[in-house]
This record gives structure tokens, C-alpha cells and sequence, in this order.
């Protein structure tokens, strides 16, 4: 895993097509903005974790 600082309005780039940029940091919050392709999916874990329990016809939130 690559562990990177980044400030307020910095960016991370990863290949040429998606791009991380630091909103905003709040307390122990921070917001990203994540510019990639239209067929590039994006997801939270969380929501991900969901979609691919769907598929995979299962239940559980291990």
C-alpha cells in the first residue's frame, strides 16, 4: 500500500484518467473529490461490500 500527505486542494493522480483531490479536512474528517472516467465504478467500501454481496446472492456484512 502507497501512503501519501496530502494538503487542502492537493491531488493525487492515478494514471492518466482518475484524479483525488483533498476538498476539505475537518476535525478527523476529510472529503475528497474523485474525477475518473464515466465507466469507472467508484464506491464507498461500504456500498461496494453491498453491491458485491448482491451479486454474489449473500447477506452478510463481514
Amino acid at each position: 500500500m502507497l501512503v501519501l500527505s496530502r494538503k487542502k486542494d492537493e491531488k493525487i493522480v492515478i494514471g492518466d484518467q482518475i484524479t483525488l483531490m483533498v476538498i476539505e479536512i475537518r476535525g478527523d474528517k476529510v472529503r475528497l473529490g474523485i474525477d475518473a472516467p464515466k465507466d469507472v465504478s467508484v464506491h464507498r467500501q461500504e456500498v461496494y461490500d453491498a453491491i458485491r454481496n448482491e451479486r454474489n446472492g449473500t447477506n452478510a456484512t463481514a
